[in-house]
């Protein structure tokens, strides 16, 4: 199974895309991971995004897109992956796509986690108070919020235009949320 996790920050996309990982028996490809082991690799891309981050510019999309395509052409994602950090926006979803049917894996799924926005508030909060970190205020979180969603409806859109958007309750214990996940995409494990 391919699937894209989305969800605003605080939501449990990392810790429960752990736990699908294990359950799916697939890997979980982040793009910030795959972006810094491309980097201390040395690849031809690793050393592209390298000078652009020194340079302090973000990392074009090509580049991200090439090393997904490396990334998703090992061994490891013949039966799947899930897929955490990217697309960002609708220009991403699309190339995405693009790429994916190229190489005649298209995506499964998009799994968005849904949780109330005082409730990301407080999550972030408090794991920024237990982190020693002052940065994440309650009032820059709604900041990060609000960009995230400006920027990820349209995404929501695309996969919900395809008919690949699955919505999925982020409230709750993480056993709670990751039951919820399992039995919204176990139709797609017993096909795929």
């Amino acid at each position: 199974m391919r699937l894209v996790l989305l969800g605003p920050p605080g939501s449990g996309k990392g810790t429960q895309a752990a736990r699908l990982k294990e359950y799916l028996q697939v890997p979980h490809i982040s793009t910030g991971d795959l972006l810094r082991a491309e980097v201390a690799a040395g690849s031809p891309l690793g050393m592209q995004a390298k000078e652009v981050m020194a340079r302090g510019d973000l990392v074009s999309d090509e580049i991200l897109l090439g090393m997904l395509e490396s990334r998703f052409s090992r061994a490891d994602t013949a039966n799947g992956f899930i897929l955490d950090g990217y697309p960002r926006n609708q220009a991403q979803a699309d190339a995405l796509g693009v790429l994916l049917q190229k190489m005649g894996k298209p995506m499964d799924y998009a799994v968005q986690l849904e949780v109330p926005t005082e409730l990301l508030v407080e999550r972030i909060a408090g794991r920024a108070a237990a982190e020693g970190r002052a940065d994440d205020t309650p009032e820059s979180v709604r900041t990060r919020l609000k960009v995230y969603d400006s920027q990820t409806a349209p995404v929501i859109d695309y996969y919900r235009q395809h008919g690949q958007l699955t919505v999925v309750n982020g409230v709750g214990s993480l056993d709670e949320v990751f039951s919820r996940l399992v039995e919204a995409l176990s139709p797609a494990k017993e096909v795929g």
